[in-house]
């Protein structure tokens, strides 16, 4: 779908009708309604948001041209609704016979996606342009303390019930130092660690002014510390860049930490690594494509969850509503664009 001088709201009326339009045309095709002309009715925004995101009175209108109950003709209606593929996910019959529809998640999902993304999105038929931000930093926390979670669950063998080690005094890389890396590193002080960070955008006097020691390059790194944590986007220049030669450089006992993204891990290459160096762990918050090759061949080394949860707690999301709040008051108020994705 281009969303291009896209109507989000406009879309969801127009697909709402056609869909409602093909459910009456098929329950008369199959006798469900008896044979008349379509009436003439309306789909829109309801006021209250419990009567779903689009609703319309199809059955009611109905009523005469095909001399049955409204409620009749909404259950036909219903039963002939295809939302697969559609806008939206779920439909219900409320009250003599209003057909209520609901968005899917999938919906809003795309549609965030290609506001951030597409230059002109925001633009209406209309020609108003959409000013669409984000809230960086605000699930930080909950990502750095998830990462310590894993920390911990590798560094006493996944609770197996064996004797582990402690994090007091290892050495800590922190892969990319920004938000994330920095609350990591906060909470690595606490556990009396070791703290180096590497990140090629960020001053080493921005790093070291915190406490961390500063390294020049991914390689020194890994080859300096007992447990990394991953905090790199995925851009061309680091997708599959944690590969064999780099994760290999880690000391006997390394532990690789990824609440980032799964296409900087090179899959492939870290399985290899992994069954030529059985003291190496993987812990990650984003189940790789080859989730069950590690799994199976890496019980008791490989951890992942089971869809990414590092921004998942309710402080974090309490976290970016304050924040979006805030930044539309700054909007309206003051112009302020600090945070906007579609950039004019």
């Amino acid at each position: 779908m281009n969303y291009k001088y896209y109507n989000p709201r406009k879309a969801a009326l127009d697909t709402a009708r056609e869909l409602l339009t093909g459910a009456l045309n098929a329950a008369v095709a199959d006798g469900s309604l008896p044979e008349a002309p379509l009436p003439e009715f309306i789909v829109e925004i309801p006021a209250d948001v419990k009567n779903g995101d689009i609703a319309s009175n199809a059955a009611m209108a109905g009523a005469r041209a095909f001399h049955k109950a409204p409620r009749q003709i909404a259950q036909a209606i219903v039963d002939h609704l295809n939302l697969e593929g559609s806008l939206f996910d779920r439909v219900e019959i409320a009250g003599p016979g209003f057909i209520n529809l609901f968005l899917g998640a999938h919906w809003f999902t795309s549609v965030l996606q290609a506001a951030a993304t597409e230059p002109e999105y925001g633009r209406t038929d209309g020609g108003h342009n959409v000013c669409v931000m984000n809230t960086p930093g605000q699930n930080s926390n909950a990502v750095a303390e998830l990462a310590f979670g894993m920390m911990v669950m590798a560094a006493r063998n996944m609770y197996n019930g064996t004797s582990g080690t402690e994090l007091k005094g290892k050495k800590l890389g922190i892969h990319a130092y920004g938000n994330v890396g920095r609350n990591v590193a906060r909470i690595a002080k606490g556990f009396g660690m070791e703290i180096y960070a590497f990140d090629a955008f960020c001053p080493k006097e921005v790093i070291e002014k915190d406490g961390v020691t500063a390294v020049d390059s991914a390689d020194e790194l890994y080859s300096t510390c007992n447990v990394v944590s991953l905090h790199i986007p995925a851009t061309a220049e680091t997708k599959n860049s944690i590969n064999y030669a780099l994760v290999n450089k880690m000391p006997k006992g390394g532990v690789l930490v990824n609440t980032a993204r799964k296409e900087v891990i090179n899959e492939t290459e870290l399985i290899q690594l992994m069954e030529e160096r059985a003291d190496l762990k993987y812990m990650t918050d984003i189940m790789p494509a080859a989730n069950e090759t590690f799994a199976a061949k890496f019980v008791g080394r490989y951890f992942s969850t089971p869809k990414k949860m590092g921004a998942q707690t309710a402080e974090a999301n309490i976290n970016a509503g304050i924040a979006a709040a805030q930044q539309i008051v700054g909007f309206l108020k003051d112009g302020c664009e600090k945070f906007r994705v579609n950039k004019k």
